[in-house]
C-alpha cells in the first residue's frame, strides 16, 4: 500500500474541491479515535484554515485526553490550525429533561440518546460550519459509511466531505503510522464514545474491523460459503445482516414520485 500516494492524493482532492466552493477552511470534530486524528491531519495538510472541535458529553477520561494530546500535536505542527472545546453534556441533559427521558435503562433508550449525542455534535459542527464558512468534513471510513452502516444518520453521517470514506480501517491504521498520529491513538480501543459504558465497536457489532472488511470483499465478490469455515460463514452472513438493515442510511433518500398523467 502506497500511503505517501494516497495521503498525497487526499490532501490535493481536498485542496482542488475546496477551490471549487466560496468556503475557507475546514472544520472537523475530534474525538480521540484513530479515524478523526488521520482525517484532521489531512485536512490540516490543505494548509488552509481549520478549526478543531473538541465535543465531549459525559466522555470517559482516556478518550478526552487522548483527544487533547491529539490537539496538541496538530498545533504544534500545523500554524493553520485552531480549536475549541464545546462540552455538550448540559445540552443533553437539557434534551432529556424536555423530553422526560424515562429513568430506567434500556438496550432502546441508549441506542437513541447515542444517536442524539452524535446529532448534537452534527449540530455544533455546522454552526461553526456556517460562522467561519467552512466545510464540515466527514471522519467515516469505507465499512462504516458503505459497509456496515456504522454512523448515526443525519448525525456523524451528515457532512459536507469524506476524506477517508474509500479507505477501509486496516488501511486508515496504516496512513495513522504514515503520518506519526501519537501511539496512544493508534493503540486505543476503537470506540465511538456515545455509550455511557464506552462500549468498543467489536462489542457493537460482534466482529472486528479486520473480519468484516474480508466478509465485505468476500460478499461483493459473492464466494461460495460452502467453501469457508464456520466462523467465516458466520461473519459472511453477519455483515450481509448489518448491511441489509441500514440500506436507509448508505443509500439516498426515497422519493415518491408522482406519475406525470397526475398533474
Amino acid at each position: 500500500m502506497r500511503t505517501r500516494k494516497i495521503i498525497e492524493h487526499i490532501v490535493s482532492w481536498l485542496n482542488a474541491y475546496i477551490e471549487k466552493t466560496p468556503l475557507k477552511g475546514f472544520v472537523i470534530g475530534v474525538s480521540g479515535g484513530i479515524d478523526s486524528a488521520v482525517t484532521s491531519v489531512l485536512v490540516a495538510k490543505t494548509r488552509r484554515p481549520v478549526l478543531v472541535l473538541e465535543m465531549p458529553i459525559h466522555q470517559e477520561n482516556s478518550q478526552v485526553k487522548r483527544a487533547q494530546e491529539h490537539i496538541c500535536f496538530l498545533k504544534k505542527h500545523f500554524p493553520n490550525v485552531q480549536s475549541k472545546m464545546v462540552d455538550l453534556s448540559p445540552l443533553l441533559e437539557s434534551f432529556c429533561s424536555v423530553v422526560k427521558t424515562k429513568k430506567e435503562t434500556s438496550y432502546q433508550l441508549g441506542l437513541t440518546l447515542a444517536n442524539t449525542r452524535s446529532r448534537l455534535r452534527m449540530s455544533t459542527l455546522y454552526y461553526y460550519a456556517g460562522l467561519y464558512k467552512y466545510l464540515v468534513s466527514g471522519t467515516g471510513n469505507k465499512i462504516e459509511d458503505f459497509g456496515v452502516g456504522f454512523f448515526t444518520k443525519y448525525g456523524d453521517g451528515g457532512v459536507d466531505i469524506s476524506p477517508i470514506a474509500d479507505l477501509t480501517k486496516t488501511q486508515v491504521r496504516a496512513l495513522a503510522s504514515e503520518l506519526n498520529i501519537i501511539t496512544s491513538i493508534q493503540e486505543a480501543l476503537t470506540t465511538d464514545g456515545l455509550w455511557e459504558d464506552n462500549r468498543s465497536d467489536e462489542e457493537q457489532l460482534g466482529a472486528s474491523y479486520e473480519e468484516l472488511e474480508w466478509a465485505m470483499e468476500m460478499a461483493q465478490q459473492g464466494k461460495n460459503k460452502e467453501r469457508f469455515s464456520e466462523r467465516e460463514k458466520e461473519l459472511i452472513e453477519k455483515y450481509q445482516e448489518l448491511h441489509a438493515s441500514v440500506r436507509h442510511k448508505i443509500e439516498p433518500v426515497p422519493v415518491c414520485k408522482i406519475p406525470v398523467e397526475f398533474f
